[in-house]
């Protein structure tokens, strides 16, 4: 008995021995498994790379880029055949060009959020859908109400393609890399406006001003045949479109009125005499108080339309300064020596463009250049001695006078661009510092309406300058224009001789020489006038060299690691 208990005993002993064996057994493997779980969630997603060769996908959407960006330039010397194809006056077909720019700046600052909302191969596929279409309806436009139209519809396709190709880039190329992938879509940016008016004038001039709109479109078909193959929205993208972001229509409405009727302000404001006219004026009003509210509501909403935040980024808000800076030397000068050739020299418009085709050129050549250095040595620096060249080419340019030849003209050109690359290339780069991979369409976005915006108000500044400067300098010159002034005397005295001997009677002789001797004047004031807005152009860009330092250069070894939430 005693035996056949024991032996019971002890085998129950054994039996919780084991169930507990087991159980610390199941434990432990439990904890393994959880620990294994823990340390698999906390490695990093692996980082996402395009099937495609990223090259490949690069030159794809630089393509549309480029059309885009020679689109804006190339109808400027068309105006004058478009408005007699027309019949329209010259004023009225100013509208093809004021609707384009107004369309194209309204969807800018908004492309980074559409491309959340509906994809960005998508939303990027569907503008060089809209801006193909609709360049061949613009050549087909049988009145300038339906043109202006279809410019509009141009310029919202085109007003999304720069964005999304600075997002698509970012995405594709890692930081130490992106140097020459920009470089390459600043080709496009600033090549194209380049050469638009030449390439406008020659097929203005031997065809018809229709297939300035037509040569868009083999280019947009292949572009999008290219783009539905190569590429590619990363998975961040997917994921944000799976949440389905509440569109807010209040900052879409303040964004489209506020740009919009900026955009039509800088335009026309010249040509409309600025504040005496209640047309600008209550443009302006309507742009100062919806901007103003749009800040306000845009600050205080969790997922706003154009995240204003951004700027809190020190890298972002000084780069986006920078390239408002770029955008009004770039336009500006682009206006300024073919307006001087033709306005005072009496060049075509083609000959006067081509002066600033060799500028294109030079572009072209240094662009790859910066973009290797910028994954070499401090962006900071680059930006600086960009500014630097371009300040001092500026103040070389103020040596201008009416006895310039093309080839001095020419070189103005070719001085002005070669510190350009250098600025645009490591200050894009810079952008991107320190902000979110969600961020990117918004950073692309706002740095494309920030250059863009600076251009139309470079534009219309030096517009407006020459004009009240001409005034100023006419003034004077026409004080010293007198019988007492002997220099003065003098010329009337010798023009009046030459033309009586060329057969003129004497009273007809003297009353040509008074105009001749004004029609110099003019001339000689608007020179002026040409000085003086190149000097304050070249001070303004001197005074910015030191503001690149502002920034935060990108991390040591050339990776520019972008900052996660």
């Amino acid at each position: 008995m005693l035996l056949t208990r024991l032996w019971t005993q002890s085998r129950r002993l054994c039996q919780n021995a084991s169930k507990y064996l087991h159980a610390e057994r199941g434990a432990v493997s439990v904890l393994n498994t959880t620990e294994s779980q823990i340390a698999n969630s906390a490695k990093p997603a692996p980082e996402w790379h395009p099937r495609h060769n990223p090259w490949l996908i690069a030159l794809t959407v630089t393509l549309a880029t480029f059309m885009e960006v020679l689109d804006t330039s190339i109808a400027n010397v068309a105006l004058p055949h478009i408005a007699g194809g027309l019949s329209a006056t010259e004023e009225e077909a100013t509208w093809v060009l004021t609707s384009y720019l107004v369309s194209n700046a309204m969807i800018l600052p908004i492309s980074g959020w559409l491309s959340v909302v509906f994809g960005r191969k998508r939303f990027y596929m569907t503008c060089v859908a809209l801006f193909t279409v609709s360049s061949f309806l613009c050549g087909l436009a049988p009145t300038l109400p339906i043109l202006i139209l279809l410019r509009i519809l141009q310029g919202a396709g085109g007003g999304g393609l720069g964005p999304s190709e600075q997002a698509i880039l970012a995405d594709t190329f890692p930081g130490e890399k992106r140097g020459p992938a920009f470089a390459l879509y600043g080709m496009a940016v600033v090549v194209a406006p380049a050469i638009g008016p030449t390439l406008g004038g020659w097929i203005t001039d031997n065809f018809s001003w229709r297939w300035i709109f037509y040569i868009n479109v083999p280019v947009g078909i292949i572009s999008l045949l290219l783009t539905q193959r190569m590429v590619e929205d990363p998975d961040y993208m997917k994921k944000m479109r799976k949440r389905k972001l509440p569109i807010d229509w209040t900052g879409l409405a303040l964004i489209i009125a506020g740009i919009g009727c900026l955009q039509i302000v800088l335009d026309k404001g010249q040509e409309d005499d600025w504040f005496s006219s209640p047309f600008i004026t209550t443009f302006l009003v309507i742009a100062i108080i919806a901007i103003a509210i749009f800040i306000f509501w845009e600050w205080r909403q969790p997922e706003p339309v154009v995240d204003l935040r951004l700027f809190k980024n020190r890298n972002f808000a000084v780069s986006a300064s920078l390239l408002f800076v770029m955008g009004l030397a770039l336009f500006s000068t682009t206006v300024l020596i073919p307006q001087f050739l033709q306005t005072l020299l009496g060049y075509s418009a083609e000959t006067a463009g081509e002066a600033l085709s060799v500028g294109g050129l030079t572009m072209f050549v240094l662009m790859p250049i910066a973009g290797r250095f910028v994954t070499r040595m401090d962006p900071r620096y680059m930006i600086a001695f960009g500014f630097g060249i371009t300040a001092v080419a500026m103040f070389h340019m103020t040596s201008l006078s009416l006895g310039v030849d093309f080839h001095t003209a020419m070189m103005w050109r070719v001085y002005q661009t070669i510190g350009l690359p250098f600025i645009f290339i490591p200050n894009s780069t810079l952008a991107y510092v320190g902000v979110p991979q969600e961020k990117n369409n918004q950073v692309s976005g706002m740095n494309n309406l920030m250059r863009n915006v600076g251009g139309s108000i470079g534009v219309s500044l030096v517009t407006t300058f020459l004009a009240r400067h001409s005034q100023v300098h006419m003034q004077t010159l026409v004080a010293h224009a007198t019988p007492y002034n002997s220099a003065f005397r003098d010329m009337l005295n010798g023009m009046t001789q030459a033309l009586i001997q060329a057969g003129m009677s004497a009273a007809d002789a003297e009353h040509q020489a008074y105009a001749r001797i004004y029609g110099l004047i003019q001339r000689q004031a608007a020179t002026l006038a040409y000085v003086n807005v190149i000097w304050i152009l070249g001070i303004a860009l001197a005074l910015l060299v030191p503001l690149p330092f502002l920034m935060k250069r990108p991390p040591k070894g050339g990776k520019t690691e972008l900052a996660v939430h």
